[in-house]
């Protein structure tokens, strides 16, 4: 008898964020392919990872992590999302929000169950669930505003649905959920007896004055939503992997035994950076991000624009996705390689976030970028 690779492995691919970051980098591009933010890390963070280094916080941690960590989280819960989470039972911290929602899906899928996404999708929702044997089914969202119906929902379900994946907000679109739509989510869960993942690691990243909803935060699927975010992307440490989940204790306790069999714990000393960072920075600290990032939005959305690649405007997080039908190629990939190697900027087929072919006209560009990069960025595209 030969060896050979796990049958899992044949359904999961490489993600084309990383393999358009390896193009770039071969040519020595400007990367607005990968949602790394290189915009600075705030100093308490620092700090406080730096102190626990010194202070000797280099072992093990809970599997569920660090009382200080899940305490701050329980108050930002409480004070931003409206949550209540007992910080001792009801919050497990892990290897980033992907860590966390492959925790969660260990623990509380099986085999050939399907869990609901919307389309376009984070290409990572798509292979984790892959990866644990379940299956992924999709409801189209409708642009410019990636509108979808409640009949939309009930067209989704099957026998065999266990889940609906709620990305808000959304990447690769950049959707912000309503109250209104979220409602229509938590009586469709309800009705069908399903649970509900979220993905929340872009909450603050949200323009035009739009809130943003948990839908853990509505009564009626309180009992059975997993609230999934993390501080990659807010703090700007994509590369620490602190993220978290929230969830009531009897789902909590088994996500947080298989958080401990893959992942152990998160890195200690971080975990205490991060904490610092809930506790000292000020809301003045994400007011000013958001303005930051509406005007890195307004700009790249205007390049885009001028350049005829037109842009669908981002109601949330920080990429854009284009309209490329322009530019030469027959597939999305083909048409970001041109891009490519004509203004040296990367981006992401649209491909990577659809499971037909409605995003082969389609490509995403991040713009959580330090300003000189994000400005050499848009000369090149307009002028390319």
């Amino acid at each position: 008898m030969s060896l050979t690779l796990s049958k899992r492995e044949n359904t999961i691919a490489q993600a084309e964020i990383r393999i358009m970051t390896i193009e770039c980098n071969k040519i020595g591009g400007i990367n607005l392919a990968q949602g790394v933010c290189d915009i600075g890390v705030p100093a308490p963070v620092m700090k406080g990872a730096q102190k626990a280094i010194d202070d000797g916080m280099n072992t093990y941690t809970r599997y569920d992590g660090l009382a200080e960590l899940r305490q701050a989280i329980a108050v930002k819960m409480k004070q931003y999302n409206n949550i209540n989470a007992d910080p001792a039972t009801e919050i497990i911290v892990s290897a980033g929000a992907t860590g966390a929602f492959y925790t969660a899906c260990m623990a509380l899928l099986d085999e050939g169950d399907e869990v609901i996404l919307f389309e376009p999708y984070y290409g990572y929702h798509v292979n984790i669930l892959q990866a644990v044997g379940a299956r992924p089914r999709y409801i189209s969202m409708h642009a410019p505003d990636w509108t979808f119906t409640p009949d939309d929902l009930e067209k989704a379900i099957t026998s065999k649905t266990k889940g609906i994946m709620v990305c808000t907000p959304g990447n690769p679109c950049g959707k912000v959920f309503t109250k209104t739509e979220l409602q229509w989510i938590a009586d469709w869960a309800v009705k069908h007896d399903v649970f509900v993942f979220t993905d929340e690691i872009y909450e603050y990243f949200r323009y035009d004055g739009r809130r943003h909803f948990s839908p853990g935060v509505i009564p009626e699927i309180a009992d059975r939503t997993i609230t999934i975010s993390g501080y990659s992307k807010t703090f700007s440490i994509t590369g620490w992997r602190i993220g978290y989940c929230v969830a009531r204790k009897k789902w909590a306790e088994r996500i947080g035994y298989m958080n401990d069999l893959v992942y152990v714990c998160a890195p200690a000393p971080l975990q205490l950076g991060v904490a610092a960072g809930i506790k000292e920075l000020p809301n003045a600290f994400y007011e000013g991000l958001r303005a930051e990032f509406t005007q890195k939005r307004d700009l790249i959305c205007d390049t885009l624009d001028k350049a005829g690649l037109k842009p669908f405007i981002p109601q949330g997080a920080y990429y854009v996705l284009a309209d490329v039908t322009g530019v030469p190629g027959t597939t999305s990939k083909s048409k970001a390689m041109y891009l490519l190697h004509e203004t040296g900027v990367a981006s992401v087929p649209g491909s990577a976030f659809f499971h037909g072919k409605e995003g082969e006209n389609l490509v995403r560009f991040c713009f959580a970028k330090n300003w000189g990069d994000l400005e050499a960025a848009c000369k090149r595209l307009f002028h390319g």
